[in-house]
């Protein structure tokens, strides 16, 4: 018997055929769970108001991921994004595998043939987290923006661009970022824009 590793995942019935339930490289791994898209994809598709659901792994530095869901929602339908995160909490029967947040989005990138294009949903979910970070270390007259995108070398670069306020480049600043942005496995750069607005 030849086998072919295809990434797909499945399980097999007492007449031997195969049933494909998922692709192997969208698990979402939270500590030591491993936690199929699915699960949380189905529970979300019975809200009335959902029409398209994919959940992807958002980092985290200290889980490796956690999980989380983008929702397009019915025409006309409305439902607020913690609704739906706790409506999937309380029927997900495995506690690690709950959406730690929901994200309401007006339509969700699509491939050619219709699918849901998870990388970009992960770059938004990345974009996120790391637009939080900045923004906690930042300050009101020095405000840090990030931006990320396809790099030919790295796979994705994470650009943080920070304003220097009136005092300047800030050594303390530039320490914070690089120790949060450490703990994850992009390679990222951070832009000091000058006074006149250019780098």
């Amino acid at each position: 018997g030849n086998w072919l590793r295809t990434g797909d995942l499945g399980r097999l019935d007492e007449d031997r055929y195969i049933w494909v339930t998922g692709r192997a490289k969208d698990i979402i791994i939270r500590g030591g769970h491993n936690i199929d898209p699915q699960v949380i994809e189905e529970t979300l598709m019975t809200h009335p108001a959902v029409a398209l659901v994919a959940a992807v792994g958002k980092l985290d530095a200290h889980a490796g991921e956690l999980p989380i869901a983008f929702v397009q929602l019915k025409p006309g339908a409305s439902a607020a994004a913690d609704e739906l995160k706790e409506f999937a909490r309380t029927r997900i029967p495995e506690r690690a595998a709950a959406p730690v947040e929901v994200f309401v989005v007006d339509a969700m990138p699509l491939t050619g043939v219709g699918k849901i294009f998870r990388p970009d949903l992960r770059i938004r979910a990345a974009q996120h987290l790391f637009g939080e970070m900045a923004a906690a270390i930042a300050t009101p007259e020095r405000e840090a923006s990030v931006n990320i995108d396809p790099h030919p070398v790295h796979g994705t670069l994470v650009t943080v661009t920070v304003s220097p306020g009136r005092d300047g480049r800030d050594r303390d600043v530039e320490q914070q970022l690089r120790a949060a942005l450490d703990r994850f496995t992009y390679t990222y750069e951070i832009c000091w824009r000058d006074a006149s607005g250019t780098f």
